[in-house]
């Protein structure tokens, strides 16, 4: 049905449309966050990835159709990919709001003892009196952060939402940078 010849330059179709939209995925994203030199390297790469496909598929498709076929099966997993990269690499600050009815001070002492800044306001909730902490953190400790949350007060309800620009932000010292972070030693 499809030469050897075909199905290999198909491939490297789909798996270099992957890479670029992946690209694109993150450099959006840095985008909105403020990171202008990297979305623009990102963007370099990006651009010259996609020229290169682009004119491969242009020059072959009348001939090939099937090439349009890996160029679309290339995008839409690159979207999937990019999504699945960022979310890995977790970019970014995060504001993190915990209302609890009784573990305020418990929760606040456990994560200062941790070095993570927090402050805490006292409020009153639908059913009386609550404290409100308010944590400035890296997007990739917010899973850390809710576990220990969720272990001090089940029932604490909680806010999540991105902080575009953040004046300082001191890890927790539980979490330490791990992967290439480590090598480098860079926080």
């Amino acid at each position: 049905m499809f030469d050897t010849n075909t199905l290999l330059t198909g491939m490297i179709i789909f798996l270099a449309r992957i890479c670029d939209v992946s690209l694109g995925t993150i450099r959006t994203i840095v985008t909105v966050q403020g990171r202008s030199v990297m979305a623009f390297f990102l963007g370099i790469f990006e651009i010259l990835i996609w020229i290169a496909v682009v004119s491969t598929v242009v020059q072959k498709v009348a001939g090939q159709p099937i090439l349009a076929v890996f160029y679309a099966l290339g995008f839409a997993t690159g979207n999937i990919v990019g999504i699945a990269v960022e979310r890995k690499i977790a970019l970014g600050f995060m504001v993190l709001r915990v209302f609890t009815r009784r573990a305020g001070k418990s929760l606040t002492e456990r994560l200062r003892d941790m070095g993570q800044p927090v402050t805490v306001f006292r409020g009153e909730g639908m059913r009386g009196p609550v404290d409100e902490l308010c944590i400035a953190c890296r997007r990739r400790d917010m899973g850390k952060l809710l576990e220990i949350v969720k272990a001090e007060d089940p029932e604490a309800f909680y806010i999540s939402e991105m902080a575009r620009d953040v004046c300082r932000s001191m890890p927790p010292r539980i979490m330490e940078c791990g992967g290439w972070r480590s090598v480098f030693k860079r926080k």
